[in-house]
């Protein structure tokens, strides 16, 4: 069973870890699209309204958003094409980190090492982007073999 079960992993491992952050995409984004449910809104949409300089309201970066994160999650889970999906990833995922830098008080309960529940919920992120470069470099090694 053991043999198994390596084998199964070894040959999927890729594919199991992009699915897996597809689906978090996915389930992350549709909470968006319902105002009041995800717990990462109001950071979100304070942190879209600071970078576009006032011009995004809550209610269109919220769909937006949501619109971004289901179609990452979407391309990851469903898609081979792997290229341009983890520059889009990697674009939100520079996006997402931005609260760390322009709202510490949100963030950090004392800078730089005391953060707050907003910011684990960002410092994960880097979990995330290391991921989607194990895929990247996975994906072009297989791709020039």
């Amino acid at each position: 069973m053991k043999a198994q079960i390596t084998s199964f992993l070894s040959k999927y491992q890729f594919t199991l870890l992009r699915i897996s952050i597809g689906i978090l995409f996915i389930w992350f984004g549709l909470l968006k699209f319902f105002p009041g449910v995800s717990p990462a809104e109001d950071l979100a949409t304070e942190t879209i309204r600071i970078m576009s300089f006032g011009i995004l309201k809550k209610g269109i970066s919220l769909k937006l958003l949501a619109i971004l994160e289901v179609g990452l999650g979407v391309l990851l889970t469903f898609t081979k094409e792997y290229r341009a999906t983890f520059w889009l990833l990697l674009f939100h995922m520079a996006c997402t980190i931005m609260p760390l830098f322009i709202l510490p008080e949100i963030t950090f309960k004392s800078i730089p090492f005391q953060l707050t529940i907003e910011g684990q919920y960002i410092i994960k992120n880097f979990v995330i982007v290391s991921a989607a470069f194990v895929l990247l470099f996975a994906h072009e090694s297989r791709s020039h073999s």
